[in-house]
C-alpha cells in the first residue's frame, strides 16, 4: 500500500487509505508474526488475552473516534457477530 502522507493529512484531505484483500492479509499475518515471536517467551493462553485486549481497545478507539458510533451496544453486536465468523471459520480451517 502506497503511502499519501500522514494519518492527519489524509483525514484531513477526505481520503482514507483502503486495503484491497492480498494487502489486508498481509497486514493480518503482520501481528500474527507479532504473536508468534512473542510466542517463544510468553505462553500462547497469555498472547491470546492481550490480542484480545487490545483488539477491543483498538475497536472502541474506532468506534468512538473514527467510526463515531452513538449506539455502543449496536456496534458491539457487529463486532461480536464479525469475531465469531472469523473464528468458526479458522477453527474449521483443517490447515490451521
Amino acid at each position: 500500500m502506497e503511502s499519501k502522507g500522514n494519518r492527519k493529512q489524509r483525514r484531513a484531505a477526505g481520503t482514507p487509505p483502503t486495503l484491497d484483500p492480498d494487502a489486508f492479509l498481509k497486514l493480518a499475518d503482520r501481528f500474527i508474526d507479532v504473536a508468534n515471536r512473542a510466542n517463544q517467551k510468553v505462553l500462547a493462553t497469555d498472547i491470546h488475552m492481550a490480542f484480545l485486549y487490545a483488539a477491543a481497545r483498538y475497536n472502541a478507539f474506532v468506534g468512538n473516534k473514527v467510526r463515531e458510533v452513538e449506539d455502543h451496544e449496536v456496534y458491539i453486536e457487529e463486532m461480536a457477530a464479525t469475531y465469531k465468523e472469523m473464528l468458526r471459520n479458522h477453527l474449521a480451517d483443517p490447515n490451521l
